[in-house]
């Protein structure tokens, strides 16, 4: 398990969850909760920075989705993997 090993398309392809599903919804099926701070903004919407990134970890092909306990959703984590491959993401505190 590395969150090195995530790729813009895995992103986006958890993003496309999320939209599908919705947010509640997505974030149930998973596991997570809201974001208490970062929030990955993409086309003008707000996701769950933490949420996209251990969902999308599960579209790298041979990896599975990581769960809420195994990865930290701040700043030197979920955040720096979103922010190194393109993505906005943006400090809500």
């Amino acid at each position: 398990m590395a969150l090195t090993d995530i790729t813009a398309s895995a992103v986006i392809q958890a993003i496309e969850e999320f939209d599908r599903l919705g947010r509640d919804a997505f974030l149930e099926a998973h596991g997570f909760k809201s974001a208490r701070r970062y929030l990955l903004e993409h086309d003008g919407r707000l996701y769950d920075s933490k949420a996209i990134v251990g969902v999308a970890h599960g579209y790298v092909p041979g990896l599975e989705a990581l769960a809420p306990s195994e990865f930290s959703g701040g700043e030197g984590h979920a955040v720096s993997v979103l922010r190194d491959l393109g993505f906005s993401v943006v400090d809500g505190a």
